[in-house]
């Protein structure tokens, strides 16, 4: 079945210019098969055209298939240089279904363009039953003969699938509503996917209240509704009782003009609305008006129903953990009900407890902080299915992270237990022999996060028992022994020396210590002596506190600590611990080293750019962290996008970097990232903005356009690809043959496609070549393929006269003359004017001469410059000349003795001379005039009398008249006429008129109105009139009425009487004001009456008109 044709829809689609016929070979629309490959072909011929021609391949009105270039779709484009014709080829691999549909092809240039269409269908494959089996034994994989695992789907028999016919019967909702309950309204709506309730339910009470009604024009009127498929065409159709009555179709109010959406049809007394792609901005209340009967609908778009695409699934959870439901649907925006076990759930119910989440076809369920209450079974419907999950919650169980350990202590010392649970929020009792203990001045209970501590100051042998830790709510017991250690001590004095022992295995024979900054060094010091050791800390000069503070010093009788919080560059030094006491001294210097990541690289800047890449540099970090370098992480973006994309994911050496890969024309930033040992430095300044550009294609078609002596003039076309740096102009460089030293001519690029090179040696051979120029560079440059010998070349003189000045030159008296003739000739020939045969020397006439045209000129033409003008151009022996004629004309004078010379009858002959004067052209008429000697008014009597004689008839009898004539020329009528210096006198011959007796009229009449009141349509808010005529005598009383009721002294209103046009205006309208306004005028003669309808109409604001 052959598709059908796209509908040409007014404003959509992009407007093309009227084709030029640019194409030698146009695209056929074709029929392909499933599964195979189709090539469509297009020729365009360049020949005429300034710039090489782009094409675009289309589909549908705006699919730019160059989007779509890859495996699937591929083009390719072939130029031929001898027949100039550029051959684009589009191929489709592998046709699919989704493949079918209108092409379109359109190729432009800088001031034509053309376009084509073609159409593509796809049909299935025939099957084809395999006389080999060998064949069905394929392999999977497209790696050669042996890849791949073997494929036996071709041995297995196909099953034709029985389809199932479906009837599908045409159901009418408002039958089904109208007998339904009002409880089952929305139940119903929700089922046929009716969104506008309120619309539903105002119009199933109009189809209730209203009974149809005989009509005059309609034989058959609208339905009171319908309601059509989403996407899906309706036709409203009325049948009219006079097939030739006018007819308006209305939406809302508003007249709907024919457009691809809205279509009219007229078949006899049949009247069709029909409305393509239904959606739900039609979703309205429409009628027909004929005349003043109307008939309404409203018409409701059905939406397909909404289905689930991806179900519901069981969800097992903790208590207080966030449990989410979440389901697909298969329309955005679509309306899901969530319930659980039977019970709605929705915003105004739900309160805290639930949260609903639409992200596009996704529809979530949130249960911030579940419960046991929350185990059951959760629904989600929609108009087109269901879907339902279970939810179980189960006890969160407690977990032991730090168990509590026996402890032995002595007198007078601290015991600590100390516990962690995997729940920060669980309280619990301590325990001391199944006796809870309270807190006192020795007893302290701290919680801290998911940490329990029970501390006892001062220990005495009454402390010691069996000590144990309950969670609140949990069936678990934690416990630990307290034993008490009482040691009785022999004092015997010992004197040992102080002595640092101190690990450099692990950091070797230097004795330094490297941090990280920001991390915390903790050094560890064991120091033995008796008595104990006095410990000092000295970084240099200075001595490091043991108070609290971000560098410390933390000491115990057998160690001590030097602690640095969060390194930083300053800690960095040399630091000494000293231990003395009274045997004697020992001292350790140790070395701390911070190391921290790199600054940043520094002076990112691009140094060059090509068509699609660009190169960097940039300086090292100023500080490398304390560790060598290792190289570089490089990021770029737009400078319109606001993500960063890395270019390299190995560092990079070196500082100078080639990114590529980038859009041509599109601005760039980047940033580099310095890499050490510890880690990534934050990104350098941002480089300034580089566009990635190329310079332009050579020039082309470069030729000689003249050469002389000294000089070369040189012609070309720009560059068949300019790209997006543009360009700047060209550069003219020359050399004389045989040798590579080329000279510039111009400093500057110039934009001019033309130049004329001087000061060139007589009789050298000389190359000459053009480059463009852009801000990317030079482009390749055009070379003339031969030398150019540098000498004067003679050619004939010859006069290219313009066509106009062919025939004579005729100019008014005051004109300006401005002859402009173009010759040829070389050497540059010898130019000489002469008038009608002398040379010119005529202050008033100026020549000017060029090396290929004269110029003769004359400001303000007089007569005496009419004549012969000759232009003669001589080189050496040879010459050629050309002559033109002017003539300078002006207005003629009067005609002169005119006179009346006979009269006769009801006629005068007048006669007379040429004018003395003919304004230097031929007299070709004169035009006579007549005057009643009475009135004095003048009167054309003959125009374009040729002879000097005329007879004037048709002369009243007894009236004297006196006659007067212009001459005319090609200028027209002469200034001043030439008056008769008699009279024409028409004697009486004895006529007498008897008049009939005075009849006086009688111009009483009774009031008839000359202009009716006419219906009218107002817009509510702004002034308004309405205006009649009336002719009566005596002059009739005027009395204005509304709907039969006299209007009077209303001050709403504003009657006037103007010489009988009557007008009566209303200000600033309402819709009250509307309906029927009649206008009587009385008189004693009797009376008339006209009438008209006004209607007032309130225009809505657009948000109004939107949301209805």
């Amino acid at each position: 079945m052959p598709e059908p044709q796209p509908e040409n829809v007014p404003g959509e689609g992009h407007q093309l210019p009227e084709p030029s016929g640019i194409f030698v070979e146009r695209p056929e629309s074709v029929t392909a098969t499933k599964g195979k490959d189709v090539t469509f072909v297009v020729k365009v011929d360049s020949s005429s055209l300034t710039r090489k021609p782009t094409l675009k391949w289309l589909k549908g009105k705006w699919l730019d298939l160059a989007s779509k270039a890859g495996k699937h779709v591929q083009f390719k484009e072939v130029y031929d240089k001898n027949t100039k014709i550029y051959t684009y080829e589009m191929s489709i691999i592998k046709v699919v279904d989704g493949d079918a549909g209108s092409y379109r092809c359109e190729v432009t240039t800088k001031d034509k363009c053309d376009t084509c269409a073609f159409e593509v269908s796809v049909q299935a494959v025939q099957e084809e039953q395999q006389d080999n089996i060998f064949e069905s034994f394929k392999r999977s994989g497209d790696g050669g003969e042996d890849a791949g695992d073997l494929d036996f789907s071709g041995l297995l028999k196909k099953r034709e699938k029985k389809k199932k016919v479906v009837e599908e019967v045409d159901v009418d909702v408002w039958d089904i509503l109208k007998a339904a309950k009002p409880c089952d309204y929305e139940k119903i709506a929700f089922e046929y996917g009716i969104t506008d309730l309120r619309g539903m339910l105002k119009m199933l009470k109009k189809m209730k209240k209203v009974e149809p009604k005989t009509s005059d024009a309609f034989l058959k009127k609208l339905e009171p509704a319908y309601s059509v498929d989403k996407g899906k065409k309706i036709h409203l159709t009325v049948e009219l009782a006079d097939p030739n009555a006018p007819i308006k179709w209305l939406k809302n109010g508003q007249e709907i003009k024919p457009s691809a959406k809205y279509m009219f049809e007229s078949v006899g007394n049949k009247r069709t609305l029909t409305i393509n792609k239904f959606n739900l901005s039609d979703d309205a209340a429409y009628e027909c008006v004929v005349g003043e009967e109307k008939c309404f609908t409203e018409v409701f778009i059905k939406e397909p129903p909404v289905t689930i695409t991806k179900m519901l699934e069981d969800v097992q959870s903790v208590v207080g953990e966030k449990v989410e439901f979440e389901v697909e649907v298969s329309e955005e925006g679509a309306s899901v009900k969530w319930m659980k076990d039977g019970v709605e759930l929705n915003k105004e119910t739900a309160g805290s407890k639930y949260r609903f989440k639409k992200d596009g076809t996704r529809h979530i369920l949130i249960i911030n902080e579940a419960t046991k209450e929350d185990i059951g079974m959760y629904h989600a419907f929609t108009n087109g299915g269901e879907s339902k999950a279970e939810l179980q919650v189960e006890d969160k169980e407690l977990e032991i992270l730090q168990s509590m350990a026996d402890l032995t202590v002595k007198a007078a010392e601290q015991a600590m237990f100390k516990c962690e649970v995997s729940d920060e929020k669980v309280t619990g009792k301590w325990f001391k022999d199944g006796v809870e203990v309270q807190p006192g001045d020795r007893i302290k209970i701290t919680h801290i996060g998911r940490t329990h501590k029970l501390m006892i100051d001062d220990v005495t042998p009454s402390d010691a028992g069996d000590y144990s830790f309950v969670p609140d709510g949990y069936a678990i017991s934690l416990s630990a022994k307290l034993n008490f250690l009482e040691i009785k001590i022999e004092y015997v004095p010992k004197e040992d020396p102080p002595k640092i022992h101190l690990d450099t295995s692990s950091i070797g024979n230097t004795n330094t210590i490297t941090v990280v900054a920001g991390n915390k060094l903790c050094l560890d010091v064991e120091i033995t002596g008796e008595p104990a050791p006095t410990v000092c800390w000295m970084k240099g000069d200075k001595v490091v506190s043991e108070a609290e503070g971000r560098v410390r010093v933390e000491s115990t009788n057998t160690s001590s600590s030097l602690v640095i919080e969060e390194a930083v560059k300053d800690d960095e030094g040399s630091y000494t611990i000293i231990v003395t006491n009274s045997v004697g001294e020992d001292k350790v210097e140790l070395m701390v080293k911070i190391v921290d990541v790199p600054n940043p690289p520094e002076n990112v800047i691009c140094t060059s750019v090509g068509e699609d890449s660009g190169t960097i540099t940039w300086d090292p970090p100023a500080f490398d962290g304390g560790v060598p370098i290792k190289g570089y992480l490089i990021e770029r973006k737009k400078v319109s996008a606001a993500r960063w994309t890395k270019l390299n994911f190995d560092v990079h050496e070196s500082t100078t970097y080639e990114a590529k890969r980038m859009i041509e024309g599109v601005l760039y930033e980047m940033r580099v990232f310095s890499v050490n040992g510890i880690g990534i430095s934050q990104p350098s300044a941002t480089s300034k903005p580089f566009m990635p550009i190329a310079p332009t294609s050579q020039p082309t078609r470069l030729k000689v356009d003249d050469v002389t002596d000294t000089t070369c003039a040189l012609q070309w076309h720009p560059p068949e690809k300019i790209g997006a740096g543009g360009m700047d102009g060209y550069i003219i460089e020359y050399c004389k043959e045989g040798s590579d030293q080329w000279v510039q001519v111009n400093k500057e690029p110039m934009e001019m496609n033309q130049y004329r090179v001087k000061d060139l040696p007589v009789g050298e051979k000389m190359l000459f070549r053009v480059v463009a120029v852009n801000i990317a560079g030079r482009s390749p440059p055009a070379t003339l393929s031969q030398a150019v010998t540098i000498r004067d070349v003679v050619e004939n003189p010859k006069i290219h006269m313009p066509r106009h000045l062919r025939t004579k030159l005729i100019k008014l008296v005051g004109e300006k003359v401005n002859l402009v003739i173009p010759f040829q000739g070389k050497p540059r020939p010898v130019v000489t004017w002469s008038k009608d045969g002398v040379l010119l020397e005529d202050n008033t006439v100026g020549t000017r001469t060029s090396d290929v045209d004269t110029i003769l000129f004359i400001r303000s033409a007089e007569r005496a410059h009419s004549g012969k003008y000759t232009l003669s151009v001589q080189i050496e022996n040879m010459s050629a000349s050309a002559d033109v004629h002017i003539q300078v004309v002006e207005k003629p004078g009067p005609p002169v003795a005119v006179h009346v010379a006979e009269v006769w009858g009801f006629n005068a002959v007048l006669e007379w001379k040429p004018p003395k004067d003919d304004g230097n052209c031929e007299i070709i008429g004169y035009t006579i005039q007549k005057a009643d000697m009475k009135t004095k008014d003048w009167f054309t009597v003959l125009e374009h009398n040729r002879r000097p004689s005329c007879t004037v008839p048709d002369l009243v009898m007894g009236n004297e008249y006196l006659f007067r004539v212009f001459s005319e020329n090609i200028c027209g009528l002469s200034v001043e006429p030439g008056i008769s210096t008699n009279t024409a006198i028409v004697n009486k011959e004895g006529l007498s008129r008897n008049r009939p007796p005075f009849k006086e009229t009688d111009v009483n009449h009774s009031p008839k109105f000359t202009a009716p009141l006419m219906d009218r349509c107002v817009v509510a808010g702004y002034a308004a009139a309405i205006s009649c005529s009336v002719r009566g005598n005596p002059k009739p009383k005027i009395i204005w009425m509304k709907n039969n009721m006299v209007i009077g002294e209303d001050p709403k209103f504003l009657m006037q009487n103007n010489q009988g046009v009557l007008t009566l205006n209303i200000r600033r309208p309402s819709t009250f004001d509307g309906g029927k306004y009649s206008c009587r005028a009385i008189n004693d003669l009797g009376e008339d009456k006209v009438e008209c309808k006004l209607e007032v109409r309130v225009v809505q604001e657009k948000g109004v008109e939107a949301k209805k």
